[in-house]
């Protein structure tokens, strides 16, 4: 496969994983902010709490994650994926095999 075809394929594989994290990120929360369906008279606030926080945790993972995918597709977009954004070496095709958003080289995790 050509390098052109490389990056397309990573392209839309990260692309598709873009809107995947959108689509759950949409799903667990309303507005910004985590919002999922509690019951606010449930007899255990401590479970709806701890629930809710879990919600929150999750968001900002998936957050994370998404702004990472979109770092990514920048960086294919600008020419420099695949380089540690830290040192400016190569990121070994293992790495990038495992974590493809990720902008750094082991050293720089």
């Amino acid at each position: 496969m050509t390098s052109s075809a490389v990056n397309d394929t990573l392209r839309s594989d990260l692309e598709a994983e873009r809107d995947e994290l959108a689509r759950r990120l949409e799903e667990l929360t309303a507005d910004g902010a985590a919002a999922p369906d509690f019951d606010e008279n449930f007899a255990d606030s401590a479970q709806v709490a701890a629930e809710q926080g879990e919600n929150l945790s999750l968001a900002a993972a998936l957050r994370d994650q998404l702004t990472d995918i979109e770092g990514a597709l920048s960086r294919l977009a600008d020419g420099t994926y695949g380089r540690c954004l830290e040192c400016g070496d190569q990121i070994s095709e293992a790495r990038l095999e495992a974590m493809p958003a990720t902008p750094y080289c082991i050293n720089h995790a």
